[in-house]
């Protein structure tokens, strides 16, 4: 009797220690169980006591131990290791999968998988190249004519910016950046970013170093494109519902102005020099040029396809063409831009969305989600010389030098 009550003390104790894990216990394994176990004798007690608070102590540290800068535990396998750098890396956030592939570009293959956290979708480096940041997000997968009423709720614990190490290979950290994250641009200085909060129509401030949310700025509804001057000083926002853009001054984090451009625009980008920004509008099937100097749209291509669904945009190192995915039009523009005229279409593969070109500007990089994986391109001949498959629905796109 003495035994069983010194046993149930234990329990007891244990379970006031912490209730998440000890309901678990209890679940699992019930009491009256427990007393008979923890009954046979002394020894037992000890040992049984013993491994449930370590048991205890680990999952507190797992489970409790972190703040809201821990990144997520993930059971997907993960590569750390790299081997040497002798060309540029591609990186590609997998939205479904909810990891990064690495790729590297002298062999045409994955290299490294790292976990991220759930929905990882706009990717960032710094200016340093040094690290790079990945939007996260917990709200439900939803297509653009869902009813978002019937979605399950989101998991607001998942949204933030993840900051990724590019030397360790590793998710370090996760900072504040508003509700349902998207796209963001980093800071010319690196101190700050601009985050699209696509269920709040706002855009997030994100003082970095004391990863606190600085100010936010209404921007419409459901805002995704993020896209800063080559002079860090103008951040254009793309509002998907409201077809429009809104410009942010980035010296005193104000709005500028705002100005309308096609329907449901997604990604805004800007030529080497700062003089043009190209935004793609993918129910406009359109690209607007706009005029940095008075953020004014001075053209608009029409782009065709089987849809046109104008998405993302990499803009080739000279300025001299700018390369515009297609979503379910399968295909890739070429468009001049001193012309500013579409030159030619080229087939990459399933729903193309994220795009990046290399540095000496010879190859493209298309995320296409569907099929999970990632074409290679030689801009020259406009041919895809090698699809590499990755993790589910590939999202972003982005080269380190």
């Amino acid at each position: 009797m003495r035994q069983g009550l010194a046993a149930s003390t234990r329990l007891s104790r244990l379970r006031r220690c912490s209730p998440f894990w000890l309901r678990l216990i209890r679940v699992r394994v019930p009491d009256n169980y427990l007393m008979k176990t923890l009954a046979v004798s002394e020894d037992h007690v000890k040992r049984l006591a013993l491994l449930l608070a370590l048991g205890i102590c680990l999952g507190l540290l797992i489970h409790c131990g972190g703040d809201s800068e821990t990144p997520p535990e993930s059971s997907a396998p993960e590569t750390t290791s790299l081997p040497p750098k002798t060309a540029p890396w591609v990186y590609i956030t997998n939205e479904a999968s909810g990891d990064m592939s690495i790729i590297d570009s002298a062999t045409n293959e994955v290299i490294s998988t790292v976990n991220l956290g759930k929905r990882p979708r706009g990717i960032q480096f710094s200016p340093d190249k040094k690290t790079i940041y990945v939007a996260l997000s917990g709200s439900p997968f939803a297509g653009p004519d869902v009813d978002r009423d019937t979605l399950p709720p989101a998991d607001k614990s998942a949204d933030g910016i993840g900051v990724f190490d590019v030397e360790k290979n590793k998710l370090i950290k996760i900072l504040d950046g508003g509700s349902d994250p998207e796209q963001m641009a980093v800071s010319a200085d690196g101190t700050k970013l601009y985050v699209a909060n696509e269920d709040v129509g706002l855009a997030s401030i994100v003082d970095i170093a004391s990863n606190k949310v600085i100010k936010t700025i209404p921007v419409g509804d459901e805002p995704e494109g993020v896209g800063i001057s080559p002079d860090g000083k103008t951040v254009y926002v793309t509002s998907e519902d409201d077809a429009e853009i809104f410009v942010i001054d980035t010296k005193t984090d104000t709005l500028l102005k705002s100005f309308k451009v096609g329907l449901r625009p997604r990604v805004a980008a800007f030529l080497p020099d700062g003089s043009r920004a190209y935004i793609t509008a993918e129910r406009g099937a359109s690209v607007a040029v706009v005029d940095t100097a008075n953020h004014e749209v001075i053209k608009t291509i029409e782009v065709t396809g089987d849809p046109a669904r104008p998405m993302g945009v990499a803009v080739a190192p000279d300025g001299k063409q700018i390369f515009v995915t297609m979503g379910r039009g399968k295909t890739v523009a070429a468009i001049d831009t001193g012309t500013n005229e579409v030159t030619g279409y080229f087939e990459v593969g399933l729903r193309p969305w994220g795009i990046a070109i290399t540095p000496d500007g010879k190859t493209l990089y298309t995320a296409n989600g569907p099929s999970h994986d990632v074409s290679v391109v030689d801009v020259e001949t406009q041919q895809v010389v090698k699809k590499i498959q990755v993790g589910e629905r590939p999202w972003g796109v982005a080269i380190l030098p």
